[in-house]
């Protein structure tokens, strides 16, 4: 019935064409003869006698000619078909063959990128993607990232869809500028909100979107010897993950942008934008490729400070110093700590104190010796009152950590195979290797061309309510130096804001017009033993009252990770809960030893209203501090506010 049927659509032009001719030879014959009736050519036509009997024999040859070479047309090509379909079936069994013998002698090795092409085209966007509710803190939901990261057996490439010979999209109706987790959130809200959008992000990073944490926390303390390759790690739960938020086949190739259906989220890595176009809606690359949008997000997030002294001290002591931010910092710290005797880190902040017990963790395994350096007088100065930050610095010596408090480095220099730190106070320090954590400069490379507001007390580009910098351009993440209602304009370098205001920008891309009132928190492990969290202004310079109790066995960021099923805790927040938070009945014990900072709430104040709380080992009560914030309300008595976190349960 289809050979039929092709051949008839073969055949039907050819005998439309012979009507139209027979047509024009009965009008001709009329004309030639104007006195006989009309009727008379129809007999000469069907008798061969003159007077038009010559056109119609030639009218048959042509017909008969037509037929017979339309036949033997449709049978060369349905043919021919027939022999494509056949090898094309060959070809594809021929494949599977090949990548399942592949498969069988390399198990677990990373796809090139012609396969991982294929491979992500054929699964590209297997079902819609779960929209993240107004309650959801994280960019992927919990369970969803779990079986994206943990459960996948795949891992996700070094380098991703950037090869040389790749054809890059020349437009891209959402753009996202960055790659770290504020571009990740937006890219989740936008394919929430609008199902069809096509989404692009372009990263100068090899690496797909991560989150970054890990590279200071858990990853340290893997017992799988190939964590630096993997990636993977347990929480302090035991459950496993990986760093990425979505393996390579979660996101389109770049290539196949313009021609999906559905849309999808495209990856460029390797490639950094060089200049903007705000009134063109176009950016160039820095291999002179130029890319239209629609809208775009800026979220580039900062490059690691460096101290002056040392940039100045020569390439030697540059090529032996660290700047730890990204996942190739990581894998390079970890081959250094394994190979040299000694590594001081200078920096007493959030970064610095946990690469500190991380490393000292490991010194207790081999002779690394592991210092520490600040100006402050005890870890974590410039957040914690003094008498906890103490406290604290006693913990991290505890973990093997030799610290040198209120060090301020005068010169760096490199003498007999070892780099000799030399302090304003005469004091010297002689080490093989330096770890510098002393803060993030805001990356605005393209204010200028951009024509962007840079803040010029706090860095990063100046934006509204709504993360707008200009028309169609939105920030988000650390870049960004945003208005809070309650507390003034702030710039905020942690993962739940990157993880909050990413994703309020891409609502706010797809029209939303929503202002950014979530006051975002931060968090810091000091191994799995002793962790906080912390909202709003926390600056040890402010006025602070501190509420204790004893600590039990569940107040541990361990603990804390098993009941909630995550150590990225902001994943686990929600807003409604603050609405529901009861003060606790018990009266407050008397904590025997003083000294003993097992559980607790520090309040920062400012003229008489909490601006800043910092929970210590006290989880999951998050949504409470950000009520009390939120209501800007003066405490007669900050022990029976403190009675709302329940720290005197047991």
């Amino acid at each position: 019935m289809l050979k039929c049927r092709t051949v008839w659509k073969k055949l039907a032009p050819l005998a439309r064409t012979s009507s139209t001719l027979c047509r024009q030879n009965v009008r001709k014959a009329g004309l030639n003869n104007g006195r006989i009736p009309t009727h008379v050519p129809t007999a000469h036509m069907s008798s061969g006698l003159p007077g038009g009997g010559g056109d119609n024999l030639k009218y048959a040859l042509l017909v008969g000619a037509a037929s017979i070479g339309g036949v033997a047309y449709a049978y060369h090509t349905m043919k021919g078909d027939q022999q494509r379909y056949q090898a094309r079936i060959t070809e594809l069994s021929s494949r599977s063959q090949k990548a399942a013998a592949k498969e069988s002698v390399t198990p677990i090795q990373p796809q090139p990128p012609a396969v991982e092409t294929t491979e992500t085209k054929a699964t590209t966007e297997p079902k819609p993607e779960t929209a993240p509710s107004s309650q959801e803190p994280s960019p992927p939901a919990s369970g969803t990232e779990a079986v994206a990261t943990s459960e996948t057996t795949e891992l996700p490439p070094a380098v991703g869809f950037t090869p040389a010979s790749l054809k890059l999209p020349s437009h891209a109706p959402y753009l996202l500028i960055g790659g770290g987790t504020a571009s990740f959130a937006a890219a989740r809200s936008i394919r929430a909100r609008d199902p069809g959008a096509k989404v692009l992000i372009v990263t100068d990073e090899p690496d797909l979107p991560y989150m970054r944490p890990p590279l200071s926390k858990e990853l340290w303390f893997s017992d799988d010897p190939s964590v630096t390759e993997t990636l993977r790690f347990k929480q302090w739960n035991g459950k496993e993950r990986s760093i990425y938020f979505q393996p390579s086949s979660f996101y389109i190739n770049p290539e196949e942008l313009d021609s999906v259906e559905n849309g999808g989220v495209a990856v460029l890595t390797g490639k950094k934008v060089v200049h903007m176009d705000v009134r063109g809606n176009k950016v160039k690359l820095d291999d002179d490729t130029e890319i239209s949008y629609d809208k775009c997000l800026i979220a580039t997030g900062g490059v690691p400070r460096n101290l002056q002294v040392i940039e100045r001290a020569g390439e030697e002591v540059m090529r032996r110093t660290t700047l730890f931010r990204k996942i190739e910092d990581f894998r390079s710290l970890d081959k250094v700590s394994r190979n040299v005797k000694s590594i001081t880190i200078i920096g007493g902040g959030f970064l610095g104190s946990e690469l500190a017990c991380a490393l000292g963790r490991r010194s207790t395994e081999s002779d690394l010796e592991v210092i520490q350096m600040f100006p402050e007088k005890g870890n974590m100065g410039k957040v914690l009152p003094e008498y906890l930050s103490n406290w604290t610095t006693e913990k991290v010596k505890k973990e093997g950590v030799k610290i040198i408090s209120e060090a301020l480095v005068k010169s760096v220099t490199c003498k007999d195979d070892k780099l000799e730190i030399h302090l304003k106070d005469g004091r010297l320090v002689k080490t093989d290797h330096i770890v510098t954590a002393v803060g993030l400069e805001p990356n605005v490379d393209l204010a200028n061309s951009g024509g962007l507001e840079v803040d010029s007390d706090f860095g990063g580009y100046r934006v509204n309510a709504e993360l707008q910098a200009r028309s169609n351009i939105w920030v988000a993440g650390d870049a960004a130096c945003f208005y809070d209602i309650r507390l003034g304009r702030r710039r905020v370098e942690h993962h739940d804001h990157a993880v909050v205001s990413g994703r309020l920008a891409g609502e706010n891309m797809t029209g939303a017009s929503k202002p950014y009132w979530h006051q975002s928190m931060f968090w810091s492990d000091l191994g799995p033993d002793v962790g906080y969290e912390a909202i709003g202004i926390v600056d040890s310079s402010l006025p602070t009252v501190g509420v204790f109790a004893k600590a039990t066995a569940k107040d541990t960021p361990k603990a804390a990770t098993e009941e909630s099923g995550t150590g990225i805790r902001s994943e686990s927040e929600t807003e409604d809960t603050a609405t529901s938070a009861v003060a606790s009945v018990t009266p407050a014990p008397v904590v025997e030893n003083k000294d003993d900072y097992g559980k607790g709430v520090i309040f920062y104040l400012r003229d008489k209203v909490v601006v800043g709380i910092i929970l210590w080992n006290v989880f999951n009560r998050m949504p409470v501090a950000r009520k009390i914030i939120k209501d800007g309300e003066e405490h007669a008595d900050l022990n029976e506010v403190a009675k709302l976190f329940n720290i005197h349960e047991d």
